[in-house]
């Protein structure tokens, strides 16, 4: 039966010390592959409901209607959510795009803010007035823009942040993907999980900062790093 260094004399730890820290390190394990759910999560048949009013609205993802889509952010909106998930971006750099394409500011308490008021109440319909229509209507059309565009041409030394196989061509990308029995709405839910462990862990690790601010142009050796966190 193993012994706990608290549960003897000091007299007898310093006799074998090093049994006893192999004793405490026995109990350790490693949490990193285990990530507390919390207030806001968002499980997946919720996820999935978003996803369905989005592919409605879009006629299965084949018109990016900004004005469409923004509708369906008020009225169902955990969309907010699996858009953001379509992007790959994090809620900061969702906002701080917008502001680089549109000039409305879309600040970082804003809009981690409207994330956690969604996850918090994913299916309560959005009170949108003033500000928040207007940033969020910038939001909607900087992603359909972004999402129907698809990949521009980057330095060879650089890789798109949506040159991934639902966004690399653009609508045509999704459209494919959503229609051929791919579970798209799986995949973009472990997409946004994963981006959350990420924020999660960083937090833990003692990241000094997580705001977010870069062009989405990405070097390709930083982001052959960053695959090794998460995947974009």
């Amino acid at each position: 039966m193993t012994t706990f260094p608290f549960e003897v004399s000091l007299e007898k730890i310093l006799q074998d010390p090093e049994s006893y820290v192999d004793a405490v390190f026995s109990c350790l394990e490693s949490e990193f592959l285990v990530m507390p759910k919390g207030a806001g999560f968002v499980e997946y048949p919720v996820f999935e409901r978003g996803y369905e009013a989005l592919k409605m609205a879009t006629a299965g993802f084949s018109q990016l209607d900004p004005e469409k889509v923004f509708r369906v952010t008020v009225s169902e909106p955990i969309s907010i959510v699996v858009l953001r998930s379509m992007l790959g971006f994090t809620p900061p750099e969702w906002g701080y795009v917008t502001t680089q394409r549109t000039g409305v500011s879309v600040t970082q308490g804003f809009v981690r803010s409207l994330d956690r008021k969604v996850r918090m109440n994913p299916e309560t319909e959005l009170n949108t007035n003033g500000v928040t229509k207007e940033r969020l209507k910038a939001m909607v059309k900087t992603a359909c823009g972004l999402l129907s565009s698809g990949v521009p041409e980057v330095d060879e030394e650089q890789l798109h942040r949506l040159d991934k196989a639902d966004t690399r061509n653009g609508i045509d990308s999704i459209k494919n993907l959503a229609g051929i029995g791919v579970p798209y709405a799986m995949l973009l839910y472990e997409r946004f999980l994963d981006s959350s462990s990420s924020t999660f862990f960083s937090i833990i690790l003692g990241s000094k900062s997580l705001s977010v601010g870069p062009s989405i142009s990405t070097p390709r050796s930083a982001k052959r790093r960053s695959h090794r966190v998460r995947v974009m």
